[in-house]
């Protein structure tokens, strides 16, 4: 269970800084993440994706709430590896990815006819 380990291993890595750990292991394990759950983006720009995860909580400067969200980060990171997630769930740190913003989608109402549902495309 070498997944179960991860957080620990990742910890007692003398770095000094706790998100670039953190960061370090996510962008470690993402091929293998993206093999498992079948996601189908490029690398970098799911690199990217994390990376502006991390860049979002940039502005935080309480040690009280980082050290949580580090911690959440590996929470999720081991529950992400031990298949514990749906691919929904993964997919949805992609959105900027996939479905980029300004872009239109056509949303079928429930009465919608055949010809509407092969029109869509």
């Amino acid at each position: 269970m070498v997944a179960l380990q991860l957080a620990q291993q990742a910890k007692s890595l003398k770095l000094l800084n706790p998100s670039a750990r953190l960061y370090r292991s996510i962008v470690k394990e993402l091929p293998r993440v993206m093999t498992i759950y079948d996601i189908d983006v490029p690398l970098p720009e799911a690199r990217n994706s994390i990376r502006d995860h991390f860049r979002k909580n940039a502005h935080l400067k309480d040690d009280r709430v980082v050290s949580m969200l580090i911690e959440t980060g590996y929470m999720d990171l081991e529950e992400t590896l031990l298949q514990h997630k749906q691919r929904s769930h993964l997919i949805r740190v992609f959105t900027g990815v996939l479905d980029p913003v300004g872009t239109t989608r056509k949303h079928l109402g429930p009465g919608a006819s055949i010809d509407q549902q092969f029109a869509r495309n």
